[in-house]
């Protein structure tokens, strides 16, 4: 039987011998006992070898971050972390680590350069946890909801969200680029499917060194067909409320590790979402001290201002059309603007979301593409779906790594990713 050390920190393992695998994660050596600090994914327990156990001396000699086999008695003892401790009877040493690198007070860029032992450590393995329930989470709603999951090529004639942030590679004898976002194909594969999403990286040549930016991140993009703007804006809260209230179900422990409050989180999944267009964000902005002027974007500092005193997600709506890209709907009411939402998360984390009605008919995608200076013949099969039975759709893009940041509160981006990549970093 496998046993997670959270397991046998238990009434029900008390006095009974059982064996568990683990790094350790510290030693403290007395006259008569060492005890060893034992990790596994779930968790830490103190184990204890006294000096009349045959395997004392191994115990003796073990290093930090070895990788052992413990077996012994658990005894409930209030002053060990958790309130347990195993008693060691017999160890298995699969492996004697070398002097360990990483110690405590290292700096940021020397954690990152050994990610791949850093990724061992309490804090970072809660966070991975969490992560792995936010991306389990995400695929339980869409299929809860019927959705299709649908995959889109990693490779790419041409632009979705801009030239300049585009990879460019050779593809045998042409240039091709590295995706952006699934949107060009979503809006092919929503007219056959209707309900669709996937969940991918995205690549962009990102220059930005802000604390949300990477070069490669995960997108959970959605499509569906015959809904608006304000219908996609229902989906969005749906999904973010589902992942945060699996995360406060599945993911107590690991949010107490990182010494996460949860307040905010829980106001998340209780409280409806607030909604301000455009120019009421940018009121909001100013009384809090910017100086914005109407067809200012909204960048990390300014949302940072905008969410710092928020305690649920606001929705930002009906951009400007310049600031927005070619594919989103005009408002017919108002055609200056565009049918679209950012969702900014509180606290002063900002965009987690992009999303909004597409355009669908023929002669206001041209007009968008030509106001946007983009070749027409480079989207010559995205036009086609306007003039082969278009249907009205909406959309969205969710970057999974912002909001796993969000949620486990961290201070940059990379923290939440297992091996994060920017224009800096791209190694290990």
């Amino acid at each position: 039987m496998d046993m997670d050390i959270k397991d046998i920190k238990s009434d029900k393992f008390n006095g009974k011998n059982v064996t568990i695998n683990g790094f350790v994660n510290s030693i403290r050596k007395g006259k008569n006992n060492t005890f060893l600090m034992l990790r596994d994914p779930s968790g830490l327990i103190q184990c204890v070898s006294h000096s009349f156990e045959k395997d004392f001396e191994t115990v003796n000699n073990i290093t930090r971050e070895s990788a052992i086999e413990v077996s012994g008695v658990v005894k409930k003892d209030e002053r060990a972390e958790g309130g347990y401790e195993l008693q060691i009877s017999e160890l298995k040493v699969y492996s004697i680590a070398e002097p360990y690198p990483l110690k405590k007070g290292h700096k940021k860029v020397f954690l990152f350069d050994n990610r791949h032992l850093w990724i061992r450590s309490p804090k970072t393995t809660a966070i991975m946890k969490i992560r792995s329930t936010v991306f389990s989470s995400i695929h339980e709603f869409f299929s809860s909801m019927n959705f299709y999951e649908i995959q889109s090529p990693s490779f790419v004639g041409g632009s979705v969200e801009g030239g300049a942030t585009l990879f460019e590679t050779q593809y045998f004898n042409r240039k091709a680029y590295l995706t952006q976002s699934w949107q060009l194909y979503a809006e092919a594969m929503v007219d056959s499917l209707w309900k669709i999403y996937t969940v991918a990286p995205s690549f962009r040549a990102e220059k930005s060194r802000t604390w949300r930016h990477l070069t490669e991140f995960w997108h959970a993009e959605a499509e569906v067909a015959f809904k608006t703007n304000d219908d996609v804006m229902d989906l969005e809260e749906k999904l973010i409320k589902f992942v945060i209230k699996n995360v406060l179900s599945k993911n107590e422990d690991d949010l107490k590790v990182i010494n996460r409050d949860t307040k905010i989180l829980e106001n998340t999944v209780s409280k409806p979402f607030l909604r301000m267009k455009y120019e009421e964000v940018i009121d909001l902005a100013n009384r809090n001290g910017l100086k914005l002027e109407y067809g200012a974007d909204l960048g990390a500092d300014e949302e940072r201002v905008i969410t710092s005193k928020l305690d649920v997600p606001i929705f930002s709506i009906d951009y400007p059309i310049e600031l927005k890209p070619f594919y989103h709907k005009p408002n017919p009411k108002d055609p200056k603007h565009v049918l679209c939402n950012d969702l900014l998360a509180p606290e002063g984390y900002g965009e987690i979301i992009g999303g909004g009605q597409r355009v669908d008919d023929k002669e206001t995608l041209l007009k968008r593409l030509k106001e946007e200076k983009l070749n027409e013949k480079d989207y010559e099969w995205y036009i086609d779906l306007r003039r082969y039975g278009a249907i009205p759709h909406s959309g969205f893009g969710l970057g999974v790594d912002r909001l796993v940041m969000w949620i486990c509160k961290l201070p940059h981006i990379m923290y939440g990713v297992p091996f994060p990549r920017t224009p800096r970093r791209l190694n290990p």
